[in-house]
């Protein structure tokens, strides 16, 4: 028997051990040659009578196995036999099946057996990799180790467990304590695990294989649970138990309610485990593969596996950094401006581990920013995420002034200051005045035009925008913006940097708004456009949620500041030239903003009503003092125009962006508008949504429906008709550019 993933020994008591351990890789993954060697493996133990059992471990410090190999799925394609294209729909459909069904198969054929399976756990086991563990008969994992975890994560990138972990998870565990794993794809640890039955023993890593060995050697007719005689799912099958009953349904209200049935993988989660669950576990398999594959060819999950899985893994090893320059270790760095922003900085970079100077107009100022890490600390040691010497140490990281002599030294300088040209030029000027020549000065703004804003550095080729998100400790995106004179060694530098504090870099070029800030806007205008067309309020904020948005357009405003939102359309039309005397919707912001004195949510009170925690209570009944209401019903045909109104216009901006040269890489482009500002994440992202949800020939012509009914925001760009006369996507256009590769070695 040749294995390409596996270690192969017989010992003398006749038991097998298979020590998974892909070559050339940190973490084993099911690689087609994995299944291939699984299915040796389970035909030898099957039929060699010398073999009395198996035990199954891994060769990995890191783990057991992290589940399906997502790159190769995402690009396997065809039956392996007859081409696709000249097979009939029910030989595609039984090909499809035969494929599919394949792991699931063999688990069972290994399940069932007639000899003892047991599998040592010494670090993570997810997706494939626990279904794998599910399917032995007993499983020991390691009880001393941090980063062990166990789950079925899926569903966060589109999928459902294909092989056996929607029927084995709920006949262990029970359907009331497995479907919130399934559906949420949230991980547990090896004590969790050994509560709720999933594991059967706990042991320090080095003696895990032993327990497992032990195991075997005592229990050579063992069988699953679910093979014995009288077998009882704990807690009932939804169909005989009201109790698993009520599970099911309130879990179908509960998904729909979260979801607004936009994430298919959920609802065939629920299908499988409901009807798996009421048959034998040979049907349950069954059932589960025809569901995983309707799923896995839907567009959402090629869209969510791609951006959500790959294209984060990509850039999160700088796959968009400029090749040729060694990798920048960060010994100090500078942020400038001790406000809510600037003391976010500095709490990512010291959580980093990175010798932080938090600089302000005065000693107070900077350490009342150095106060909003504090209060971070102590929140994650009073929660035991941390410890008291850990949170002390982080805060001995950072340290508060006034005087620009303790910049000096630094590698990077972040501004954080008030977006104000005059006030960023000056803290250009004196942090400038202190840095050696080789430092990076980076602006943290949101919409100011970074080749203006460099004008100011005696070193525009050094001086680059570094854009954080508020809150900057829990959201993960930085955009990068490199003016007109930007150098590729700063964006490298700059880069580095995103990487160093463990959060995810996107790169544009320079333009006003950059990226996100500029394609962002275009929702909350929608919503104005909806709202002074007398679109009732609440329908408007509904639809918003219900197409995927995190929240409805006017709450979104809220959040941003009304007031700001203003500020920022009046420097816009005062840059274009434009007069908004007449511009009605500018208007109507005015009166709320400057008349009634609603800002938003940091007033407490803006589009919405909030309360003291600044939740939002209720929609301000006077919001339509000055508009009429004209439409206060939103049937199915409504809300799909209104749907498309909000995404497609968000599409358009990026492709205007593409257009124009601010963006060049569509991984960029996707990542930025999930992380950025909540693109609806089951479409993969606006250039996913426009290539694999509509197609490129189809939302052309529906621009164009739109443009023709509501205006010019929605024209498509030249470049979105020429793509769509040559049947090009964005990830045929704008693909990883050949130049960007990973950090130097």
């Amino acid at each position: 028997m040749k294995l390409e993933t596996f270690g192969w020994t017989v010992d003398g008591d006749g038991i097998a051990h298979a020590v998974f351990d892909v070559p050339g890789r940190s973490m084993n993954t099911l690689t087609a040659k994995a299944i291939a060697d699984i299915i040796a493996i389970t035909k030898e133990v099957a039929t060699n009578d010398a073999i009395k059992g198996l035990v199954l471990s891994s060769g990995k410090p890191s783990g057991f196995c992290a589940g399906a190999d997502l790159g190769e799925m995402n690009e396997s394609a065809g039956s392996g036999g007859k081409p696709e294209k000249d097979m009939s729909e029910a030989e595609l459909k039984a090909a499809q099946f035969e494929r599919g069904f394949s792991l699931n198969r063999t688990l069972r054929q290994l399940e069932t057996c007639g000899k003892p399976v047991a599998v040592a756990l010494n670090g993570l086991a997810l997706g494939g990799g626990l279904e794998v563990a599910l399917a032995c008969h007993y499983r020991v994992a390691a009880n001393d180790n941090p980063k062990l975890q166990f789950g079925l994560p899926e569903a966060k990138i589109g999928l459902l467990p294909g092989a056996g972990g929607t029927q084995r998870l709920p006949r262990l565990i029970g359907v009331q304590a497995a479907l919130p794993l399934i559906l949420q794809g949230e991980s547990f640890t090896a004590d969790q695990a050994l509560s709720m039955g999933v594991v059967q023993e706990l042991a320090p890593s080095s003696e895990t294989e032993a327990k497992a060995t032990a195991w075997v050697k005592a229990n050579p007719t063992a069988k699953a649970p679910w093979d014995e005689k009288g077998f009882k799912v704990p807690g009932g099958v939804p169909h005989k138990s009201p109790g698993a009953g009520q599970v099911a349904t309130m879990a179908n209200a509960m998904l729909h309610a979260k979801t607004y049935g936009n994430y298919p993988a959920q609802k065939n989660i629920l299908s499988c485990v409901y009807e798996g669950i009421q048959v034998p576990i040979d049907a349950g398999l069954r059932i589960e593969t025809r569901y995983f594959i309707n799923t896995q060819q839907r567009p959402e999950a090629k869209a969510m596996i791609r951006s959500l899985f790959l294209s984060m893994q990509e850039l999160g090893k700088g796959a968009n950094r400029p090749a040729g320059y060694d990798k920048t270790e960060f010994k100090k760095i500078a942020v400038i401006g001790a406000g809510l922003m600037g003391a976010g900085i500095a709490y990512v970079q010291a959580k980093a581990g990175i010798p932080t100077v938090l600089v302000d107009v005065s000693k107070e100022n900077a350490e009342k920013g150095k106060d909003y890490s504090r209060r971070l600390v102590e929140k994650d040691v009073s929660r035991g995420k941390s410890t008291k010497e850990k949170g002390d140490a982080l805060l001995d990281l950072i340290t508060t002034t006034d005087s620009y002599d303790d910049v000096k030294g630094a590698d990077l300088v972040i501004e954080a200051v008030f977006e104000n040209v005059e006030l960023k030029a000056k803290i250009t000027e004196m942090a400038e005045a202190v840095l050696d020549e080789n430092a990076v000065f980076g602006s943290n703004t949101s919409t100011l035009p970074i080749t203006g804003l460099a004008k100011a550095s005696k070193r525009p080729e050094n001086f680059i925008g570094i854009h954080f998100f508020s809150p900057v400790e829990r959201m993960g995106l930085v955009e990068i913006i490199s003016g007109k004179e930007t150098s590729e060694a700063t964006l490298a530098k700059a880069i580095d940097y995103v990487l160093a504090i463990r959060k995810t870099p996107i790169s544009v070029n320079d333009s006003r708004g950059f990226y996100t800030s500029r394609c962002f806007g275009t929702y909350t205008r929608e919503g104005m456009e909806m709202l002074a067309e007398g679109i009732k309020p609440a329908i408007i904020e509904n639809v918003g949620r219900q197409c995927g948005m995190p929240m409805g357009a006017l709450e979104v405003s809220d959040s941003v500041g009304l007031d700001t939102a203003l500020k920022v359309t009046r420097a816009t039309a005062e840059a274009a030239g434009v007069d908004l005397q007449g511009d009605e919707r500018t208007q109507f912001l005015a009166w709320l903003v400057e008349d009634q004195g609603r800002v938003g949510r940091k007033a407490g009170k803006g589009f919405y009503d909030y309360n003291e925690k600044g939740k939002p209570e209720r929609l301000w009944p006077d919001i339509n003092k000055m508009i009429e209401v004209k439409v206060d019903e939103c049937p199915p045909d409504m809300k799909k125009e209104l749907t498309n109104r909000f995404l497609i216009r968000q599409a358009i901006e990026v492709a205007r962006c593409f257009e124009e040269g601010v963006i060049t890489d569509a991984r960029d482009a996707d990542i930025g508008s999930i992380l950025a500002w909540g693109f609806a994440p089951f479409t993969g992202g606006c250039c996913s949504y426009v290539d694999l949800i509509w197609g490129i020939g189809p939302f052309v012509e529906e621009a164009d429906r739109l443009a023709k009914k509501y205006g010019d925001r929605f024209a498509p760009p030249q470049l979105l008709r020429d793509m769509a006369a040559k049947g090009e996507g964005f990830y045929d256009r704008f693909p990883p550019a050949g130049s960007k590769s990973k950090v130097a070695a």
